[in-house]
């Protein structure tokens, strides 16, 4: 069900005019029509559906959304609507996320001019982001990104159905504790290959080469004097925002 009612969402949206996209395990389920039978040989579950949207569209958003049946959590829409909003169908027994122009995390994710690049989904750079900026990363993110770096290759570009190194190598460089969490959880994605036997030599050998090729784009990639002054403290003092438990 939530395979099929993500993209119908997002196709609605666009007769409207809404710049709603996917993203989290759905978006890469969308991406990965090769390699998504790895989420389920490494029993990887699915759960809601997320989505990326511009505040500017709040309204039409979510009047939208009332007419395919849902109602959003009062509670949530008065704290953060500006931010999030948290939709249930009780129909269908779905949960639906919200985030508006940024996804805010343990480091944030800008949409701001990112939207109108893909059809259905936040660009594939931004996806592996969303994974990639979580501080306490869990077996479910890492499972994700197997599969979705064994699906797609590596570019300094925006080419299609690519990950795009350059915008990641731009947008870590300005930010220190940003760069320092996706390295370090490449290094763990790398380091895990070896625990799912499901997995086969030819699999681990390309989603280490990818990682590889894109820590080492990152690594090239001139850096900020502010970059450069806060790595000098480095993982000591706290590098990441703590994200606020939003409860259903």
């Amino acid at each position: 069900m939530m395979k099929e009612e993500g993209p119908r969402l997002v196709r609605e949206g666009t007769k409207r005019g809404l710049h709603m996209r996917l993203l989290g395990a759905i978006a890469f389920q969308y991406h990965c029509p090769k390699y998504s039978f790895l989420t389920e040989k490494l029993h990887r579950q699915l759960s809601d559906v997320d989505f990326a949207g511009y505040s500017s569209e709040r309204a039409a958003m979510d009047k939208m959304m009332r007419e395919f049946g849902y109602s959003d959590q009062p509670m949530i829409s008065a704290l953060f609507g500006h931010q999030r909003m948290i939709w249930d169908n009780a129909s269908n027994g779905l949960h639906v996320d919200i985030f508006f122009d940024k996804l805010e995390m343990n480091h944030d994710i800008p949409f701001t001019g990112r939207l109108e690049l893909e059809e259905m989904t936040i660009p594939l750079a931004d996806m592996l982001l969303e994974k990639m900026q979580i501080v306490h990363i869990n077996e479910k993110d890492i499972v994700d990104t197997i599969m979705f770096l064994r699906e797609h290759d590596i570019r300094n570009s925006s080419a299609p159905e690519t990950v795009d190194g350059s915008y990641l190598a731009k947008i870590l460089s300005n930010e220190w504790g940003f760069y320092y969490t996706v390295t370090t959880n490449l290094k763990k994605v790398e380091d895990r290959l070896n625990v799912y036997p499901e997995l086969t030599e030819e699999d681990r050998a390309d989603v280490s080469k990818k990682i590889r090729e894109l820590l080492s784009i990152l690594d090239k990639q001139p850096k900020s004097l502010a970059w450069k002054l806060r790595g000098r403290v480095g993982p000591k003092t706290k590098w990441y925002k703590e994200v606020e438990d939003v409860k259903r």
